[in-house]
């Protein structure tokens, strides 16, 4: 009993530091440290037998382990996200959707705005930084209430592009070497979920903001507002091809480079960017020092969640909660999702659900015989919902730090359309690949 509560008890008290603003990088070991004492985890390597998996073991083999997997396309992510930024050419493409759809569709122009920027391999929290100023004149001048802007922002970013089949954001390529996968795998089933999610959770979210307007809210206008509008863009079309870039060549190099396709991918949008775009930059040696410096800040807060969970499954108390989802009965697609998503809720990381789950729950369910494609599609379309909770970092990021909202205005909206509308579509999905679709 006391096993669980410690576990529980850490993934609790990780939750409440990191929403108290505590930085992540101390809050995880220090989660970590109560869970490995409450389950009689040796602290120190002496302590401990040779059978056994000290405390400081454990945390640093996920630590470590997550950043020698994926540092590089952390690094090359970041740095294409802050080129693209700079050139101007994110502001262009994200510009010319929003003629070419009008302003009486304000929301589905930022909606889309994002989803093109985000698959096509943009950094989420670039293009919500890019995406933002355009949007605050958008609402203003079709007078929406500003608290709804995360939740177009999001919508357009974390969840029909971040997870369907051939995004290159890190979400869908996590599961390639646990299962052997590429990252189109159950594109009949991604491409069906992704129309299904885009269409209803549009919907659901101007029914939501035509209510606020019946009840008299409007934009409210902010003296921090900062809404100037760069004139210096390169053409929208010459900016869409880098993305096309990204998108082509990982699709030509997966099955032969496997993760490093994107490693690939993501160099060649940054050198087309530079090629085609480098009389806009207005200092691309200080996007490259930019995008740098963020990719160490999103693995080292990754890695440190990573590591929380490289303490928590050596612990009993995980073996019988990993026990527990792996029995649930029906289709092993439904524990394995409900894993996925517990995980990365209480950590607060789609990418730190996956890493922690994948490495115990694939082999297991792949010996059961699950389609390993199924198994891909269902586990990244599942990371991608409770790791919006309120405590998640991208959630932080983009109500309060971005928008200036608090999550009692903006994250009721924001919860349905990342939270609520991805759970209903993983829902959709498992239904769909139990019936045969796409295997």
């Amino acid at each position: 009993m006391i096993n669980m509560f410690g576990l529980i008890g850490g993934l609790i008290l990780l939750t409440v530091l990191v929403m108290r603003g505590m930085n992540l990088l101390i809050v995880a070991p220090l989660s970590a440290f109560f869970v490995a004492v409450l389950n009689g985890i040796p602290l120190f390597p002496p302590f401990a037998s040779e059978d056994q998996t000290d405390f400081i073991t454990g945390y640093m083999d996920g630590f470590a382990g997550f950043i020698s997997s994926w540092y590089l396309m952390f690094l090359a992510g970041a740095i294409f996200g802050k080129v693209m930024e700079d050139s101007g050419a994110a502001d262009s493409v994200s510009r010319w959707i929003v003629e070419k759809i009008g302003m009486k569709n304000a929301v589905l122009a930022i909606i889309l705005a994002c989803a093109v920027l985000t698959y096509g391999g943009v950094s989420l929290f670039v293009v919500a930084f890019a995406v933002y100023p355009m949007a605050v004149s958008l609402f203003k001048e079709a007078n929406l209430p500003r608290r709804f802007i995360p939740a177009a922002m999001a919508f357009g970013s974390t969840t029909f592009t971040m997870t369907s089949a051939g995004s290159p954001e890190i979400q869908n390529w996590i599961p390639i070497p646990y299962l052997g996968t590429s990252p189109y795998a159950g594109w009949e089933v991604s491409f069906i979920t992704a129309m299904f999610m885009l269409i209803f959770g549009y919907w659901w979210l101007m029914k939501m903001i035509r209510k606020a307007v019946r009840n008299g809210e409007h934009f409210m206008e902010r003296a921090t507002d900062h809404t100037e509008i760069r004139n210096d863009l390169p053409h929208p079309l010459i900016s869409l091809i880098p993305l096309l870039f990204v998108l082509i060549v990982s699709f030509i190099f997966h099955d032969t480079l496997a993760q490093s396709a994107l490693i690939l991918a993501l160099l060649s949008g940054i050198l087309s960017t530079w090629i085609l775009n480098r009389k806009y930059f207005r200092n691309f040696s200080a996007a490259v020092g930019e995008g740098t410096i963020g990719a160490l800040i999103a693995i080292g807060n990754t890695a440190a969640v990573v590591g929380f969970g490289g303490v928590a499954k050596i612990t009993p108390a995980f073996e019988s909660a990993v026990d527990f989802m792996t029995s649930i009965p029906g289709d092993p697609l439904i524990g394995g999702a409900l894993a996925v998503m517990v995980i990365a809720g209480l950590t607060g990381s789609s990418s730190g659900g996956q890493s922690i789950a994948l490495p115990i729950l694939g082999p297991f369910y792949l010996d059961m015989g699950v389609n390993p494609e199924a198994l891909h599609r269902t586990v990244a379309m599942s990371s991608g919902t409770l790791d919006s909770l309120p405590h998640g970092g991208y959630a932080v990021t983009t109500i309060r730090a971005i928008s200036g909202e608090t999550h009692k205005d903006a994250y009721p909206a924001f919860g349905a359309m990342t939270v609520a509308v991805p759970i209903i579509t993983v829902i959709l999905a498992v239904i769909l690949f139990s019936l045969g679709v796409g295997i």
